[in-house]
């Protein structure tokens, strides 16, 4: 069952074009495409930054260079080629109370204090455990940032500057009806069409550019009254300049932005190195965890200093790169580059460009990014896995993306512990003077308690031997157990043997200092070793 979870999941996301998967050597035609496929996402993250700087409270020239800054230092150092790193929703909705309390020069601090926590995490390679991430939270996270992704698209079908900040993040507004909403529609409809059927006619345009493109051309030339980016804000600026963060150097702002550090900093990584894993599944590439961390973190200290509002990895915007052919680091520089210059002189035209086009863009991300299949393989999975998957969906879109991770991953473990603590059994060997347990299954906490009930002390003849061959001792309770059973043959006046430990139970057990046992055995128990525990003599030849 588990294998077919993992094939499902290797399904869903492999890609319909494979060549360009490929190791290829350098050329013209693969910068054209890095550099098409670096335009189309900065177009598609404009109006993201945009609006995630609104839901945080802050001015939108703090999303965008945000999303400059960091998408061009994680394209550079990050650890996978083809990442797309920016604002994100996930962090500015943790934002907005900081904001609303304490002012935008504490966002700031807090931003440097993350992207410090994240150069902490990078350098002791804490990054390493995202691999203890079980399949089906991978599942449940990409259908719960789909589901997300396709929610964060429905302010755009609300009436330009009707929808308010109200200081918890944006509410309200007046849905669009009659023709806008008709108009509104179709354009998304067309913009989707476009990049369906684009791939079938000529790949030299990434299909959402096409779409982008296209739609804008038609919307311009007939002048049709459509909410367009402009309609958001203006996008107009400068350079980011230096700016150091405007608070006091107190432990009493220390105490107040912590807390919010340490919360960004979690979902900031959990979020960049779960969307590692997945491009990497999708271009077949492994990526450095690690060094995504010291990406990640300097992207955010550098970020604080320029006036940004932080940021992370972008499943959407990285889908779109990947879906367009994006698969080296020039596709994000190009996508950072093409941000500044549009703050810097293509305002007006960007300003221009319908939100329409822009949405049917992402409609087709999430299409592309929910496991469809995953609703189907549900009914074929253990139950465990299928409630994992629907649990982490439902936190993902009810929460946030953190706290559904560590659910799943709690959850999982939680399952995995009493799976095996089910597990443990014996063989019984039983001759004239002596009985032998062979014990199957793990030792541990979670298993001790069936460990305890195997043995028949009162009734076991005078010699007993406890064989660990089949079983591996894991940690202190399974330790504790070994030696009530010992303490209750000892009390009985009959002698016990420990069989076939490995060298590593020899040092847990040494370390424990209950039982001196000597780890001079067989670890790979080619020799089987006896531990006598009254007369305290190790031998072998058994």
């Amino acid at each position: 069952m588990k294998r077919a979870l993992m094939a499902a999941f290797a399904n869903r996301i492999a890609m319909p074009d494979l060549s360009v998967m490929q190791d290829e050597p350098f050329s013209a035609g693969r910068l054209r495409i890095e550099v098409l496929s670096g335009l189309t996402v900065a177009l598609a993250l404009v109006p993201e930054a945009v609006a995630f700087a609104f839901v945080a409270g802050v001015h939108p020239l703090v999303g965008l260079y945000a999303a400059f800054m960091v998408g061009l230092i994680t394209a550079v150092f990050g650890g996978r080629p083809g990442m797309i790193s920016g604002a994100t929703g996930a962090l500015a909705v943790v934002m907005v109370a900081l904001v609303a309390q304490h002012g935008v020069e504490y966002l700031f601090a807090t931003v440097v204090l993350m992207g410090i926590l994240q150069l902490v995490a990078g350098a002791m390679h804490w990054g390493k455990f995202i691999r203890l991430v079980p399949h089906p939270v991978m599942l449940g996270f990409v259908n719960g940032l789909a589901i997300v992704i396709f929610l964060a698209q429905m302010t755009q079908f609300k009436v330009p500057g009707s929808v308010v900040n109200t200081g918890h993040g944006m509410s309200g507004g007046e849905w669009l009806s009659g023709m806008p909403l008709m108009l509104m529609l179709g354009l998304v409809g067309l913009t989707m069409a476009i990049i369906w059927v684009m791939p079938r006619i000529t790949k030299f345009i990434p299909a959402p550019l096409a779409g982008i493109g296209i739609v804008a051309i038609i919307v311009i030339a007939m002048g049709l009254d459509v909410p367009r980016v402009g309609d958001l804000a203006s996008i107009k600026g400068g350079l980011p300049p230096f700016h150091f963060p405007q608070v006091p150097l107190t432990w009493e702002t220390f105490e107040i932005i912590l807390p919010y550090a340490v919360i960004l900093a979690a979902i900031g990584l959990i979020e960049s190195l779960l969307t590692l894993n997945l491009v990497g599944e999708m271009t077949g590439k492994r990526g450095g965890a690690s060094q995504e961390c010291l990406a990640q973190g300097t992207a955010n200290v550098v970020t604080g200093f320029f006036g940004g509002m932080g940021g992370c990895a972008m499943i959407g915007q990285s889908m779109i790169n990947v879906k367009s052919g994006g698969r080296t680091r020039i596709a994000g520089i190009a996508a950072a580059a093409f941000l500044l210059i549009f703050i810097l002189f293509a305002s007006p035209l960007i300003e221009q460009i319908p939100l329409a086009a822009l949405v049917g863009v992402m409609f087709m991300v999430v299409i592309g990014t929910f496991a469809w299949n995953s609703l189907t393989i549900l009914s074929r999975v253990p139950l465990g896995d299928a409630f994992v998957t629907v649990l982490v969906t439902v936190v993902t879109v009810m929460y946030d993306l953190a706290i559904a991770v560590v659910v799943g991953v709690i959850v999982s473990a939680l399952m995995y512990a009493w799976n095996n603590a089910r597990r443990i059994d014996a063989h019984v060997d039983v001759s004239e003077n002596e009985k032998v347990y062979r014990i199957q299954g793990p030792l541990f906490f979670g298993s001790v308690e069936g460990f305890t009930e195997l043995f028949e002390v009162s009734t076991d003849p005078d010699s007993v031997v406890v064989d660990f061959a089949g079983s591996r001792v894991v940690d202190q309770s399974a330790l504790q157990a070994i030696e009530a059973i010992a303490a209750k043959y000892e009390g009985a006046g009959k002698r016990l043997q420990l069989r076939h430990l490995s060298r590593d139970c020899h040092q847990l057990l040494n370390k424990a200092g209950h039982l001196m046992v000597d780890s001079d055995d067989d670890p790979d128990y080619e020799i089987a070793v006896d531990y006598d525990v009254q007369t305290g003599i190790l031998g072998g030849g058994h």
